[in-house]
């Protein structure tokens, strides 16, 4: 299929539709019109969970349905993420940026619902740097792709000095 004729429909099925693949790259409309489903789909489950009463049974916040699009669209994710990042020509590994600040968070908000002041001092600086991180992913997705071919493969849109539409 030609990219530049694609429905935002069809960019948000291709990361589905592309599973488990973490080689070659996502032009941002992949990566965005995948997310802005995702949203979509999960504001809309939360509704249905909320008013059939199944809000709450995960972890206190999230209802069984939740969990089960989590499971589902976690590895995808991930995999369009790192071909997106692959398309402004940085490693898939920037991706981990985010993992020890979830964890480290985890554990300390655990502290801090002991009452501990300390967890809740350091549980602010930790938020700082990984909102500072977050900032760093979400330029980096927001960047335009690397023009011609890199080290991941051609343009997905066929731009630039000897490249090839994807399929």
């Amino acid at each position: 299929m030609n990219p530049n004729s694609m429905t935002p429909v069809d960019w948000a099925k291709r990361p589905l539709q592309k599973y488990a693949d973490f080689n070659g790259r996502a032009p941002r409309a992949e990566y965005w019109w995948y997310a802005l489903a995702l949203i979509i789909v999960a504001i809309v489950i939360n509704i249905v969970e909320s008013m059939i009463g199944l809000r709450g049974m995960l972890f206190g916040i999230y209802g069984p349905l939740t969990g089960l699009l989590w499971l589902a669209t976690i590895v995808p994710g991930i995999a369009v993420g790192v071909r997106r990042l692959h398309d402004t020509n940085r490693s898939g590994w920037w991706l981990l940026l985010f993992v020890p600040y979830l964890v480290i968070t985890a554990m300390l908000a655990r502290s801090m619902a002991a009452g501990s002041l300390a967890a809740i001092g350091s549980f602010g600086l930790l938020s700082m740097v990984g909102l500072a991180l977050c900032i760093v992913l979400l330029v980096f997705m927001v960047l335009p792709s690397s023009p011609g071919e890199n080290r991941y493969g051609p343009n997905p849109y066929g731009q630039g000095p000897g490249t090839v539409p994807a399929e």
